[in-house]
């Protein structure tokens, strides 16, 4: 498509189709779009807002021009927020897939370096001595034998380095910041997915229906994009949609103070053990017992009630299985 057209159906308010917004993406990456005419498309779509087929076709594109990784294994989880609520709170979904793999669940974490917090996900595993790879053979090897395998964005999505500088440079957010979530290159079956807001929990509950997985989608009602326990929360998944209060689980409700991952990575780092050793506060233990809790019934198809997959995720974590399963992943990877 010739930028004049899209910008003119833009214009007129018009869709795109997926397979538009795919090509789009893989024009991108051809250098067929000039820098203004990228700024013009963000920006008009930011401000229209973006359609699921879009979203979905973007991702496509994304994936289409990334480095694929095929894993050994037929059904797996990824555990993953949004980002934005500019909560700066500790690795929560990193360290819930630990716990998740703990309780032998296989884990393919995707994730990168922090864009609004002290510590992203890439922050505190790269903390710990892991050097980063895209060799097949040793993310396989990670995901066989330590249950969990860790694939930083930046080794697989090549298209995101056209759009970066741009990204930057344009003084609000745009779709690009809703892609990270979806473009996980393993294309894992399951997935936990935190949002900042309702808005985008019902635009990914339409982008999962139509991905085809099993999911979990977590809210807390007041703006964290994972379960907080410092308010109520809302669950939408493939069998239910549902408000749990923190009570409603045998867990107390939390101070937001208690979530904060502190002011360097090595303090964030410092919580992110503390939790995996079963030494943490019992804030910091408890919220990472509900989003693994959640994970673990997805991988399970809600076929387990929630309570029983927290007692999963706690037997994983007290039991010390949690951190021997994170001390086998820096093992392999280092």
């Amino acid at each position: 498509m010739k930028a004049k057209d899209i910008f003119n159906r833009l214009l007129n308010h018009e869709e795109l189709t997926r397979e538009e917004t795919k090509q789009i993406l893989v024009g991108i990456t051809r250098d067929e779009f000039s820098t203004e005419e990228i700024t013009a498309l963000l920006t008009a779509i930011q401000m229209r807002g973006i359609t699921v087929d879009e979203l979905l076709g973007f991702r496509e594109g994304i994936l289409a021009t990334g480095v694929p990784v095929p894993l050994d294994c037929d059904r797996y989880i990824d555990v993953v927020g949004t980002g934005g609520d500019r909560k700066n709170t500790f690795n929560i979904s990193t360290t819930a897939c630990f716990v998740i793999a703990g309780a032998g669940y296989k884990v393919a974490k995707h994730g990168n370096y922090a864009a609004t917090s002290v510590s992203g996900a890439s922050n505190v595993i790269k903390e710990h001595g892991v050097v980063f790879t895209d060799d097949i053979d040793k993310l396989n090897r990670s995901l066989n034998e330590a249950g969990i395998v860790y694939l930083h964005a930046q080794l697989f999505a090549k298209a995101m380095k056209f759009v970066g500088p741009i990204r930057k440079a344009l003084p609000f957010p745009t779709f690009f910041n809703l892609l990270g979530p979806i473009i996980n290159p393993s294309k894992p079956q399951c997935q936990l997915l935190g949002t900042a807001n309702l808005d985008q929990m019902r635009l990914y509950n339409s982008v999962y229906q139509k991905i085809g997985i099993d999911y979990g989608i977590v809210n807390s009602i007041d703006g964290y994009d994972e379960i907080s326990l410092t308010s109520d929360f809302k669950v939408t998944t493939n069998q239910y949609e549902k408000v749990f209060k923190p009570a409603d689980l045998g867990f107390e409700l939390a101070k937001p103070e208690e979530l904060v991952a502190g002011a360097t990575e090595e303090e964030a780092a410092g919580i992110f053990d503390a939790v995996l050793e079963n030494r943490a506060l019992a804030a910091q233990k408890n919220i990472v017992l509900a989003n693994a809790g959640f994970g673990i019934q997805v991988m399970e198809k809600g076929r387990k009630p929630i309570e029983e997959c927290i007692d999963m995720a706690r037997e994983s974590l007290e039991s010390g299985k949690a951190y021997a399963t994170f001390r086998k992943f820096v093992e392999l990877n280092s």
